[in-house]
């Protein structure tokens, strides 16, 4: 073999730390497999002193100095974050470097921008490992999937809110309870915000729904809502119904009342799904992607989708990618915008609503809920009564209305004399 391609690395954490283990423990078949040896030819860190593990010619402070090396070929950025990110994956873009890249927030926030870079400099932009860990996805929607049409693209993409629901499901224990074990099992950071809040979600939302549908999608695009609301009663009444919750980023084409296409809706909520949904058998902190298709029908993904190695693992292979394709002297296949297709607001998205109410058991009280769905244009699916008395409860399962109708609903059903409390408001996917 030839000179050796030279890999430059951004960040040196818990996934910086293992992409360096096994670039090193598989160098061998590494360089079997792209046809060149790879070697590091610097890692970048704020605090070297803190890296007694990596050879100390290889750290630097000076990641910009790094990222434009004449020598270097390839950048792999792990520090995460939208800046300095940004400036130095733009830098080494424009230095002729192709990047590798696990930054989820910045490919949300300013991954048109990069893509249009990567596109004029001639060089690859793969970033495989910014959704769903080791889950081989990114490039089945951008390349495997190219000759279809998909539909709906639906996923449970964060472990650290599965974990917490699935616990709450398992052990009856409510949101708090189920936040600390996690916390303590290191399933949650101390500071659980952006997972907990959908940030997290909606970052990788984006970025699927700009792959899987053709069209410009940012972070800010996407409707957020996180768990922390959902109660151990929200998940009992999803079992009453043969359902589960899970944190759902959602990413859908949908269509104008004539038929033609209206756009995508892209949102990332907590939802009840049946049990017999694929999805539904998810647990712990595992990551699982539905993806809808024309031709291909139904797909599904799954593995582990955060975590060192499992991270580590998605970005050598785009590693290996990216390396192959500078040897051929051309970039791989990017992502197109052509459809250029709007984002809907969440307010128009069709939804389904399960409402639970505590109801006076007097006559008429149905007759009066019901009527305010109507004054909406909801209409109902199911409606089960349990109890009598003051502690009767209506349990409310509607048919799809624009999201905006139902929860108007909702607010005119608390502000209703016959209804003394609304204790569970939950969206539905996945009901015939």
């Amino acid at each position: 073999m030839s000179d050796a391609l030279k890999v430059a690395l951004l960040g040196c954490g818990t996934v910086g730390g293992a992409v360096l283990r096994l670039l090193s423990e598989q160098s061998d078949d590494l360089a079997a497999r792209v046809g060149r040896r790879i070697e590091v030819a610097g890692v970048a860190v704020r605090r070297p002193d803190r890296h007694p593990e990596v050879p100390a010619d290889l750290l630097t402070t000076d990641a910009h100095a790094l990222v434009t090396r004449p020598d270097v070929d390839l950048v792999v950025e792990v520090i995460g974050g939208i800046e300095p990110a940004r400036s130095l994956l733009l830098a080494a873009i424009g230095a002729g470097k192709s990047v590798v890249s696990a930054n989820k927030a910045l490919l949300a926030d300013d991954g048109v921008a990069l893509h249009a870079a990567a596109s004029e400099a001639g060089v690859d932009l793969y970033y495989e490992a910014a959704v769903a860990g080791a889950i081989p996805l990114l490039r089945p929607l951008r390349e495997s999937l190219a000759g279809d049409q998909l539909r709906r693209v639906v996923g449970i993409v964060n472990g650290t809110t599965n974990y917490i629901l699935s616990r709450m499901a398992e052990t009856g224990a409510g949101f708090g309870e189920a936040l600390a074990e996690a916390t303590e099992l290191g399933y949650a950071e101390a500071d659980p915000t952006a997972d907990v809040d959908g940030f997290d979600a909606a970052a990788k939302a984006a970025i699927l729904a700009s792959l899987a549908f053709h069209s410009p999608v940012t972070a800010a695009d996407v409707h957020r809502e996180g768990i922390s609301a959902v109660s151990a009663t929200d998940v009992a009444r999803a079992a009453e119904i043969g359902c589960t919750v899970k944190l759902l980023a959602i990413c859908e084409r949908v269509t104008g009342a004539d038929g033609a296409d209206d756009g995508v809706a892209v949102r990332v909520h907590p939802a009840m799904i049946p049990t017999t949904h694929p999805l539904a058998a998810v647990g712990g902190a595992f990551n699982a992607v539905f993806v809808e298709a024309e031709a291909a029908g139904e797909l599904m993904f799954y593995g582990r989708g955060a975590g060192g190695e499992p991270t580590a693992s998605a970005v050598l292979g785009d590693l290996v990618a990216v390396a192959r394709n500078r040897l051929a002297g051309a970039a791989g296949p990017g992502t197109t915008g052509y459809a250029g297709l709007t984002v809907r607001p969440m307010a128009d998205t069709p939804t389904r609503y399960h409402v639970s109410l505590d109801v006076a058991d007097v006559p008429g009280v149905l007759a009066t809920v019901a009527q305010e769905f109507a004054a909406h244009g909801v209409s109902i699916a199911t409606v089960r009564q349990d109890g009598h008395g003051d502690a009767a409860t209506l349990v409310i399962v509607t048919h799809r209305a624009p999201d905006s109708a139902l929860a108007a609903t909702v607010s005119r059903l608390r502000e209703m004399s016959a209804v003394r409390g609304v204790t569970s408001v939950l969206r539905v996917e996945g009901l015939s």
